[in-house]
């Protein structure tokens, strides 16, 4: 039996049928064509599939689509501005070279994006614990806690919090 789900995805309303069994990161992937969100372990472990449900960051592999009745889905795809320019948070990952063979990167972004919308103020070991659920086998998080930094900073200083 298949329920009818009703969910924002990106700014999008979506309605899709869908298996009781199937995951969040099925449905973005295999039926939205939102690649970004990345099939890794299927066990909620390397954060690959990290998406924001109601600005939460969640493992979508581990979350049902049918859980997400109502909510609103952002993936990194959502964060494209009106003339597709990268959001700040993507620009740091660059300038900061946080960026290497790509798997691990959406994920680590989408979770950059809940941090920086806390408008709190993290230090460096602060950020290291925010990401531990995130598995990256090519820069050593150093890269990756550089740009978190600098975009938490620059996003303090405009909040002034």
């Amino acid at each position: 039996m298949l329920n009818i789900v009703q969910m924002t995805v990106n700014g999008k309303e979506v309605e899709l049928a869908v298996d009781p069994r199937e995951s969040l990161l099925d449905t973005l992937r295999n039926r939205l064509g939102l690649t970004s969100v990345k099939k890794g372990c299927e066990v909620g472990e390397c954060g690959a599939c990290t998406v924001l449900v109601d600005g939460e960051a969640i493992d979508s592999c581990i979350y049902l689509t049918m859980w997400a009745q109502g909510r609103r889905i952002m993936t990194v795809e959502g964060l494209k501005g009106p003339n597709g320019e990268l959001s700040p948070i993507q620009k740091a990952f660059i300038e900061e070279a946080a960026v290497q063979c790509g798997f691990c990167t959406p994920g680590l972004i989408m979770s950059a994006v809940e941090i920086v919308g806390t408008g709190k103020r993290y230090n460096r070991e602060e950020l290291r614990k925010l990401i531990s659920g995130h598995l990256c086998r090519c820069t050593g998080y150093e890269n990756i806690l550089n740009a978190m930094e600098r975009i938490v900073e620059e996003t303090y200083k405009v909040v002034g919090k």
